[in-house]
């Protein structure tokens, strides 16, 4: 009560949460595969986190402080695990996977950047909230952010290296054609298609 800097913490520490509403949200306006096997990372990675949290069991710092905490383990941290995998695989998409735009290279350049240290600095602030609020320990935190950043190079790698090849023949399938969802990984700029696509639809 009354700190300011807790309370800002801890509503950055929903940000897992948001992130879900949008993957789903975005899922069923856009209904594209590579949205869909984001999500699907960040679901088994956080299957993993469970698993690796019931294998080594070690206590959360304050159990006493929080009474509502779902699970009393604390080793790796579930926050810092999701931020870490959803910042670098964001990072490793907007860098590795994404197109560019020759005609504007430079401001394709920024956007980028300044993206990836927006996502690198929320990454790091939910991971230091856990700590501050007393959740988890320096150690929890930092093998949180680890292990979530192998899973997110893992799981960016299997995406392209497997899914990606195979989202062609998926896309054309009967269920997937009932559902509407499609596979965008050859178009070029995504948002400029959609654009000149309902421009020409509006006419």
């Amino acid at each position: 009560s009354g700190d300011f800097s807790g309370q800002l913490l801890a509503y950055l520490s929903l940000g897992p949460i948001f992130i879900i509403v949008g993957f789903v949200t975005l899922i069923i306006f856009k209904r594209e595969l590579h949205t869909i096997s984001f999500l699907g990372g960040l679901v088994f990675n956080e299957g993993v986190n469970w698993l690796i949290k019931n294998v080594i069991r070690e206590p959360r710092p304050c159990e006493e402080a929080h009474s509502t905490v779902t699970t009393k383990y604390g080793m790796p941290s579930s926050h810092s695990q999701f931020m870490w995998f959803f910042s670098v695989y964001s990072f490793l998409f907007l860098y590795l996977r994404m197109h560019q735009t020759n005609n504007a290279r430079f401001l394709d350049l920024l956007w980028r950047h300044v993206l990836s240290i927006c996502l690198v600095t929320v990454a790091l602030l939910v991971s230091y909230s856990r700590v501050y609020l007393l959740y988890h320990t320096w150690s929890q935190v930092l093998y949180g952010g680890v292990a979530g950043s192998i899973m997110a190079i893992a799981w960016f790698a299997f995406t392209q290296e497997i899914l990606t090849p195979l989202f062609p023949r998926i896309a054309a399938w009967p269920i997937s054609e009932f559902f509407l969802i499609r596979d965008t990984s050859l178009i070029p700029n995504i948002l400029w298609f959609e654009y000149t696509v309902t421009r020409a639809e509006a006419r």
